[in-house]
């Protein structure tokens, strides 16, 4: 969680540093998925069974390339701390994907808060966007469902395979698709005027934040999704200060209540259900 809390601020930093949206969010996957590679050579891991490949597939779709890409084309237009708000209903939805896929039967007053953290989300950036809904917050909601779809089939599979192999073979997955794209932009991108920052943010994304991810699955695997994925209720604070130190952000009235209406209504629902 504490390697994620900084995935949105420097994804902001490479973004606004000069390094296109699109590269960012694949690129990343790009060196992480031959930094995979090269983990399950030294470690020598086996394939898993194929019969586990659609799931890990959900995987890759979810986590490799969904959230990445969507919320670095998303944060070109938005400040981190936009981004962060959204993000903020990442572990009710991460609970209601885990809902589903257990089979559970939670209360009705459990999918109101759900949904009470929904319209905190809606509400917020209906007045950040002067009344009407930006492109940009599409994309970060996207990002949430198929980041949470993610979590959820990830942690699962954890429990077979282990959080390393869960993460490398997602991304090795993602390969056909990655690297060609990245190889394609890579010309843009090395004509462009880059900061040194954002190579760092870029930098930072491609390694550790994709590291986190073993981490992260494994606590998953053994404590459960839906109670786990709870630990991401200090993420959006922790991303808040991260903007602020990094980038400079003001962190407004409006972006600080907004994160304690959805932070209450993700506490709520956990509680309720």
């Amino acid at each position: 969680m504490l390697a994620f809390s900084v995935s949105l601020p420097v994804t902001r930093l490479a973004v606004a540093g000069g390094i296109a949206g699109s590269f960012v969010g694949i690129g990343r996957a790009a060196v992480a998925g031959v930094l995979a590679l090269l983990t399950l050579a030294i470690m020598r891991q086996p394939l898993p069974s194929f019969r586990l490949m659609p799931r890990l597939a959900v995987v890759a779709v979810g986590v490799v390339l969904g959230f990445p890409l969507l919320t670095s084309l998303a944060l070109t237009h938005v400040p981190a701390s936009h981004g962060v708000v959204v993000a903020g209903l990442l572990p009710s939805a991460t609970a209601v994907m885990a809902v589903f896929r257990a089979g559970e039967h939670p209360s009705l007053r459990f999918w109101i808060a759900v949904l009470a953290g929904v319209a905190c989300v809606l509400t917020f950036v209906f007045v950040q966007g002067g009344g009407s809904f930006q492109w940009a917050d599409a994309l970060l909601l996207a990002a949430v469902v198929l980041c949470a779809l993610g979590y959820a089939e990830g942690g699962a599979l954890a429990r077979e395979l282990g959080g390393v192999q869960v993460m490398c073979i997602a991304l090795i997955m993602a390969l056909p698709v990655t690297v060609p794209i990245t190889l394609i932009e890579l010309d843009v991108v090395l004509l462009a005027h880059i900061t040194p920052a954002a190579w760092a943010g870029f930098a930072y994304l491609c390694v550790v934040s994709n590291a986190g991810f073993f981490a992260w699955y494994r606590g998953l695997s053994l404590g459960g999704v839906a109670r786990i994925s709870q630990l991401q209720l200090a993420q959006p604070v922790l991303s808040l200060a991260w903007g602020w130190l990094l980038l400079g952000e003001v962190i407004t009235g409006p972006t600080i209540a907004a994160a304690l209406g959805v932070l209450t209504c993700v506490v709520m629902a956990q509680w309720l259900r």
